[in-house]
């Protein structure tokens, strides 16, 4: 199952020096440069076509005994943000092409009938797409990687995505559930999980100049808000204000991270909070490392599904740059050092048991690693300044 990401996914230039690594490590550098070629060698053809253009999230769900289309849609757009932001593509003709492809397959796929907000399935995972679809367009042109011939298309996807999101928000309680059932129109509680990134996508699509409802938003951060618990633990779900379940935050440290790294995008930075979520994810981590590579999904204690592993990450990463200056050296090294425990011997990080997805966790792991990047390179003309 898809997922999510993470801060604003912008182009920049990568720092002049990264973190020196343990000796046992490989340099960010090195990851990244590998992480990148094999996500480029991953791209494969879709069903039925001969282009390709694709980076499937394989999960256990099907539709019709296929990969469902939210996940062909939001794996592929997740791969392309982490191709986009990682150093040197602008001048890289193989990511350039590879990413070009995949503009053209995400904003074809408005057209899919399986993508149309009038779907009345139960478990849905058209919101993968919606969400980082948009997210990954607007990326993409943030990074000029949308020739003029594609700008339409692009323009036009970018518009039915947004209006899609519009479209599925949860009666009455607001924000975005995969799990829910009984239709399109039956409230159920909102799922942080999904939620924190659509909210990113909202607030991305607003400051890229696309019309965003102030009141979608402002329900948004609402539906985020009422999964949390007083002490920083976050539901699975909820339709009202959450009670805490302490014993029950091993399992929610990914929620946790995404739900305050998301509401910080939104203005409602809460450092307590993010701290809680960071302290939190490297003391229980190893309860999300049990389940990385297993079968099934949600298995007790923690209910923990393989896919929040690198979702966890990245959010991790995010929060991070989120918490003030001077604590984040300790914590980017200790962070990366744990990064590293489920890093391949090819150079790719996988949460699944589906070879496939090892392109969905090495681009959350790329994007991860460059969270320090990018604050940095933003940072660096203002420290210059002096």
């Amino acid at each position: 199952m898809l997922i999510p990401l993470a801060a604003l996914f912008i182009l920049f230039a990568p720092p002049a020096e990264l973190p020196a690594p343990s000796p046992a490590l490989p340099t960010d550098a090195e990851a990244i440069t590998a992480g990148v070629s094999r996500l480029v060698a991953m791209q494969e053809k879709g069903p039925g076509s001969d282009i390709v253009a694709e980076w499937p999230y394989e999960g256990v769900y099907r539709v019709g005994g296929k990969i469902p289309y939210g996940y062909r849609v939001g794996g592929t757009s997740i791969a392309c943000l982490a191709l986009m932001k990682a150093p040197g593509f602008a001048a890289d003709t193989a990511r350039k092409d590879a990413v070009s492809r995949a503009i053209d397959f995400v904003a074809k796929s408005k057209d899919e009938p399986l993508l149309s907000p009038q779907y009345d399935g139960g478990y849905d995972v058209r919101g993968w797409a919606h969400c980082y679809g948009l997210r990954f367009l607007i990326a993409a042109n943030k990074a000029n990687a949308v020739s003029d011939a594609q700008k339409p298309a692009v323009d036009a996807a970018m518009a039915f995505y947004l209006d899609a999101l519009a479209k599925t928000e949860i009666p009455q309680v607001g924000g975005w559930q995969y799990a829910r059932s009984g239709g399109i129109d039956v409230p159920c509680g909102t799922s942080p999980f999904m939620t924190a990134p659509c909210l990113m996508a909202l607030v991305e699509a607003k400051a890229s100049g696309l019309a965003v409802s102030d009141e979608l938003i402002a329900r948004t951060i609402q539906a985020l808000e009422i999964t949390r618990g007083d002490s920083g633990y976050v539901a699975y779900n909820a339709q009202k204000q959450t009670r805490d379940d302490t014993k029950q935050i091993p399992g929610s440290i990914g929620r946790m991270c995404a739900v305050e790294v998301a509401l910080a995008h939104a203005g409602k930075k809460d450092e307590k909070r993010l701290r809680f979520a960071v302290d939190k994810f490297f003391e229980f981590w190893p309860e999300l490392e049990k389940r990385r590579k297993k079968s099934g999904t949600h298995l007790p204690p923690y209910n923990v599904a393989p896919y929040y592993f690198y979702y966890a990450f990245v959010h991790a990463a995010a929060a991070i740059e989120m918490l003030p200056e001077a604590d984040r050296a300790e914590l980017r090294a200790k962070f990366r050092e744990t990064l590293f425990k489920s890093r391949d011997a090819d150079g790719t990080w996988n949460d699944r048991v589906f070879p496939r997805t090892a392109s969905f966790g090495t681009a959350m792991s790329v994007l991860a690693l460059m969270e320090a990047a990018a604050v940095d390179a933003v940072l660096a003309p203002a420290k210059a300044g002096r």
